[in-house]
């Protein structure tokens, strides 16, 4: 097929100059035999393996899968090291590095003579991170994501990663589940590499960049350990070496439909709360016109469809079997647009034209679903001005509408300090608010809006409780929990003068999150609010100064857009 534009390779590999000698023969020095270097395409795989990211231990080999599809199909692959964000290892939270990982992917490919990429992520915050810095360079694009780990097990049941350790935590802190058996459950909890099987935001991403068509079906679903993952490697690297012939570049595919896919499949799949930042991030880099309300607007009327943990029974080993993602979309199909484009099948129908329902069970159809309340809430209200969102699917219907009094923690130490003080003045209409665990607050905004409950209401039998913070929250976990407050609580939002005793209304169907005083009393506490002292100095600094609040997706301000992939300048 003829090229619509050289190759950017071949301003590297290309000249018989002495800046083509250097390019060369530093290359040759790993065995490249010179043909190589003959004008096909040069195929970058960026990978975020790391053994500290026990998520995508997997994707050293997987590497290697994507490599012998490139090699088959005529191109060079080069495969390169990303930083890694291991979600469960990370301190403080793996969210304050995922703007510095893009940099690192946005640089890394701009920089190097590479005509296409395949990312190679998994735990939460590589896959979006490494979209991120893919999208502002705007090459040629897949992603393979490394796979949800094999169910847990545990005395004969399956266990959920992530959503049973909140269970397990809390069982504990009620006195109903021994410290012993606490301890026995960890082994069984992760049985295999991969990423979290339960819907968090691992396997989130990795079904919305399947339903966005930047990857191939099943990459969301098929587990870390199955032949179909190396399969589904093999055949992106024969693809992408066929996108960089066509010059089929990522923001060719990854337009406003084909986020608008997104939004509802992930209502359907009753994914994580995290992806809504990670796709206003994306779209911002890839100038789509995408906004928080969208959120709420696109998934009104979308169901839960897929029964899965956290807001269901199942894990994603049943969801594989039972279809994966293109049966989902099957059944939703009346919700889709049919046409947005996707790398593999032209259009995103070629996903699911097709696709079978193996277990109706796991994968509901639209007029039998799990839940009718999905998708994301985006409230609205004086203590939210620029929005705050909620995950129904995971929440009490008996908490849908509530009105309460504030129990205050001013940071994430003053809530460990006295959650399960006997003198805790709190009660199970009570609504627990969290400050200073925003993008700025904390830094980083961590997952901890699914606040612990008091010690002495667990022990009553109380299961849950409306919580509300400037935070994110697992999408392994679950509760009445209204997250990302914005402004936060550190910029000098609403949230920050919020007191012990105030009453809080909350009605999730009319989103509406509200603090019950005057304007006047509210302008006057907010005239008194100081901030406190910034970092001082490294990335941390940087960070806080200029990153976006919760409602733009927590980009920095000077990454939104993209400088696309051209270098001018020679560095021999």
């Amino acid at each position: 097929m003829r090229e619509k534009k050289p190759r950017r390779s071949q301003q590297s590999y290309g000249a018989t100059d002495k800046n083509g000698f250097i390019h060369r023969s530093w290359m040759k020095s790993q065995g490249l035999p010179d043909d190589v270097f003959d004008g096909r395409p040069v195929i970058g795989i960026c990978n975020t393996w790391s053994e500290l990211t026990p998520c995508n231990t997997g994707l050293r080999a997987i590497a290697d899968h994507v490599k012998r599809g490139v090699w088959e199909s005529g191109g060079l692959p080069l495969e390169f090291p990303v930083m890694s964000l291991g979600e469960t290892q990370m301190r403080p939270t793996a969210m304050l590095f995922r703007n510095l990982l893009s940099m690192d992917v946005e640089e890394s490919l701009r920089g190097n003579p590479i005509d296409g990429v395949v990312l190679l992520g998994g735990c939460d915050k590589t896959t979006p991170g490494q979209l991120m810095g893919a999208a502002s360079v705007d090459l040629p694009t897949l992603v393979v994501s490394a796979g949800p780990m094999l169910n847990g097990k545990f005395r004969g049941r399956n266990l959920g990663s992530g959503t049973d350790v909140w269970k397990f935590s809390e069982a504990v802190r009620a006195g109903t589940l021994s410290p012993c058996e606490f301890a026995a459950a960890e082994r069984g909890m992760s049985r295999s590499v991969g990423t979290c099987m339960t819907m968090g935001s691992a396997s989130t991403m990795a079904c919305l960049v399947e339903a966005m068509g930047v990857a191939l079906p099943f990459n969301g679903t098929a587990p870390a350990v199955d032949a179909q993952r190396a399969l589904i490697a093999h055949e992106s690297g024969r693809l992408i070496v066929e996108l960089v012939r066509r010059d089929l570049r990522l923001s060719q595919l990854l337009t406003r439909t084909a986020f608008e896919n997104a939004i509802r499949v992930l209502a359907a799949i009753g994914g994580s709360t995290n992806a809504v930042l990670h796709l206003l991030a994306i779209a911002g880099r890839l100038g789509v016109n995408l906004s928080l309300q969208d959120f709420d607007t696109l998934s009104e009327n979308v169901p839960l469809l897929v029964d899965l943990q956290p807001s269901g029974r199942f894990l994603m080993e049943e969801f594989h079997y039972a279809g994966g993602l293109p049966a989902l979309m099957r059944q939703l199909a009346p919700l889709l647009a049919p046409a947005a484009p996707a790398a593999a099948t032209t259009v995103i129908e070629g996903h699911y034209r097709d696709a079978e329902c193996h277990d109706p069970e796991v994968v509901r159809p639209l007029d039998r679903p799990v839940k009718p309340a999905s998708g994301i809430w985006v409230l609205r209200g004086n203590l939210c001005p620029s929005g705050a969102v909620m995950k129904p699917s995971a929440a009490s219907p008996e908490l849908f509408q509530h009105r309460g009094t504030a129990v205050v923690f001013e940071s994430i130490e003053d809530l460990h300090a006295r959650i399960d003080a006997a003198d805790l003045a709190v009660d199970e209409n009570s609504i627990l608010v969290l400050k200073g665990c925003g993008p700025r607050g904390y830094p980083g905004m961590p997952e901890v809006g699914n606040l612990p409950l008091p010690r002495k209401l667990l022990e009553r039998g109380v299961l849950d409780m409306l919580r509300l913070s400037d935070a994110r929250m697992s999408g392994t976990a679950f509760g009445s929990v209204i997250l990302h407050v914005a402004p936060e609580a550190a910029a000098g939002g609403p949230l920050a003068v919020v007191r012990d005793g105030d009453e809080i209304v909350f009605d999730g169907p009319g989103r509406r999150l509200d603090l019950l005083i005057s304007e006047q009393e509210m302008a006057t506490r907010l005239a008194a609010w100081r901030a406190t002292a910034a970092p001082q100095r490294g990335y941390a600094r940087l960070y806080v100064e200029r990153v976006l609040q919760a409602d733009q997706g927590c980009d920095f301000d000077f990454l939104v857009g993209g400088s696309g992939s051209d270098v001018l300048r020679e560095s021999h």
